[in-house]
């Protein structure tokens, strides 16, 4: 019986393609994973450090460097560092050849709660403790403020936050009791009034022009409180 030549080389060639097939995904399997890269992207990168996030880079026990890559859970290595509170969003990546990667943004605090209690406010309006590698120039909150309620004083810090103005001069933000807001400034020592945030934005506005007409007139100086509760009007209290 003749044996078709083609239907042979056909057979050997699908042998030969099933064998490197098994060769390169045991190769790959058992391929050990190299020291991972690490990328902080944003614009804060001084809060956490690339040890810090290393050393959350833990998977059984173990670093996951020198690991088998198939072991390698990325679900479980994003959890562990999105759990770190300076973290606000981090992604883990491995290529083909086992090297893995990790983009961390970090979180961006715009108030520093300074109470029995020190931590930040971040711009999510969400908490963040304090680093031990830098210190952010933002606005201290002190008064009646519960880690668990920052939502009236998160709103004001953000508005600071967004205005040039403000976050040029705004130095304190007190919230008291009732939950409304005082505030004080650079090089003034006058308490300024705010109340509760309903119209917040015109009183801004009526707190600007207040303060370039004494900064004009030179009468800053002349006043230890300025109320802005009512909206259509800026009450002065001289010392």
């Amino acid at each position: 019986m003749r044996v078709n030549i083609n239907y042979i080389k056909i057979i050997v060639l699908l042998v030969l393609v099933s064998v490197l097939f098994a060769f390169s995904n045991y190769r790959n399997a058992n391929r050990k994973v190299a020291e991972p890269t690490i990328e902080f992207v944003g614009e804060n990168k001084l809060f956490i450090t690339e040890s810090t996030v290393s050393k959350l880079l833990i998977q059984n026990q173990g670093t996951v460097a020198g690991q088998p890559k198939e072991i390698i859970d990325l679900n479980e290595l994003e959890t562990a560092l999105n759990s770190n509170p300076m973290i606000k969003k981090a992604e883990v990546f491995m290529s083909v050849n086992g090297k893995l990667s990790a983009e961390i943004e970090q979180k961006r605090p715009i108030a520093r709660v300074q109470t029995n209690a020190s931590y930040y406010i971040d711009d999510q309006g969400s908490y963040m403790p304090l680093s031990s590698n830098y210190a952010a120039r933002v606005p201290l909150v002190t008064g009646s403020v519960k880690k668990n309620n920052l939502k009236t004083v998160f709103q004001f810090a953000k508005a600071v936050d967004q205005d040039e103005f403000l976050k040029k001069h705004v130095i304190e933000i007190r919230q008291n009791d009732d939950e409304t807001i005082d505030f004080k400034i650079r090089r003034s020592d006058f308490l300024v009034h705010l109340g509760t945030l309903n119209q917040l934005q015109k009183k801004i506005n009526n707190f600007k022009a207040f303060y370039q007409k004494a900064l004009k007139d030179k009468i800053l100086d002349n006043y230890k409180l300025v109320n802005l509760k009512f909206d259509k009007q800026v009450i002065c209290t001289k010392t």
